[in-house]
């Protein structure tokens, strides 16, 4: 027969066994539990159907409160107005403040400006410096809007798990959940992330599909790919036109492509003869006067992306059309509404 000390050592080893298997068990589960999808995610697979072309809007709250949303775009106008490192400390607090009340009451617009906000900081210098990055902060902002199924939520909290940040764990099958469920949804950068995927895998036709899908939705990147891809096809009309609509979705890359053609000598600096030859052939030439007006929009829109010119053509047409007057960038900008903000 065993000792009683024989007993009670394996009766103790018995329980530590029970425990260590507990132990491994339960973080199994929370394991497996962390990186399982969402109700209602799927993977991204390259073998399923593309999404189709959804539009963030039909999936944002119908109606804004007007006074909430005037707090948050007048604070988001000032933030846009210089060069952020131009802002001085009160400038910066103010826009803080703002933001930050405008998100306190649910505005949805304020919510992302400060989720971006806490991960890039604002104020990058000593003197203006009013909040430190803080990822985790950013990250919940995400989680507020994806629980709400909002697509900008959707996808940040996606680059949040690609890159493993603010909380949200690393996880690349996860953060590609979330772009596909963003896209679905109509998220014009996740629709871009995915023609990116696209492009990877050498499916052009399926990247210009989703690329189209966010241009659709005046999506400036999308306008600048598309023109890019136009000029490499040498259908040099159709990437002026995409090119022209990108300057109205606010898109300083698409100004510095028609400020660099005009203002040289009707080309552009990387064109091989080829493409010289065949834009001299369309009637393209050097234009100092169509290549300064994109210059100054150009400018304009490297301190202030959310410029909206819809009255370009009326002031910058594209050739052959003769260039009326010209006072300045804001001459191609819509006045504003003073209607209630509807999304």
């Amino acid at each position: 027969m065993r000792s009683a000390r024989t007993r009670w050592i394996y009766a103790f080893a018995l329980l530590v066994g029970l425990a260590i298997s507990a132990f491994f068990v339960d973080n199994y589960i929370k394991e497996s539990a962390l990186h399982a999808l969402p109700y209602g995610f799927k993977k991204f697979s390259f073998s399923e159907s593309l999404p189709a072309c959804a539009r963030w809007k039909d999936h944002m709250p119908a109606n804004r409160a007007p006074a909430t949303y005037h707090l948050y775009i007048e604070a988001r106008k000032l933030w846009r107005s210089k060069i952020e490192w131009q802002l001085i400390h009160e400038e910066s607090t103010k826009i803080l403040t703002d933001v930050r009340k405008a998100a306190d009451l649910g505005d949805w617009g304020a919510r992302a400006l400060m989720a971006h906000f806490y991960l890039e900081g604002l104020g990058p210098l000593e003197s203006n410096e009013v909040l430190k990055p803080d990822p985790y902060k950013a990250v919940e902002f995400a989680r507020m809007a994806a629980k709400e199924m909002q697509p900008w939520g959707l996808y940040d909290l996606g680059v949040a798990h690609e890159h493993g940040y603010g909380g949200a764990h690393y996880d690349v099958d996860l953060a590609w959940a979330y772009y596909l469920k963003a896209a679905q949804l109509g998220s014009p950068e996740a629709q871009m992330a995915l023609a990116g995927a696209y492009a990877g895998e050498g499916r052009l036709s399926d990247e210009k599909i989703m690329l189209e899908c966010a241009y659709q939705q005046g999506h400036g990147p999308a306008a600048y790919r598309l023109g890019i891809k136009a000029r490499i096809r040498k259908e040099y009309p159709t990437a002026f036109n995409i090119y022209q609509q990108g300057v109205k979705f606010g898109s300083q890359e698409c100004a510095s492509a028609l400020w660099l053609l005009f203002d040289g000598d009707g080309s552009w600096p990387s064109s091989n003869e080829e493409e010289k030859s065949s834009l001299k052939l369309l009637g393209i030439v050097a234009d100092s006067e169509r290549g300064r007006r994109y210059r100054e929009i150009s400018e304009a829109l490297q301190i202030n992306p959310d410029l909206k010119l819809s009255k370009l053509d009326e002031v910058l047409p594209l050739p052959p059309a003769q260039l009326p007057p010209w006072t300045g960038v804001a001459s191609a900008i819509e006045p504003e509404s003073n209607a209630p903000p509807t999304y």
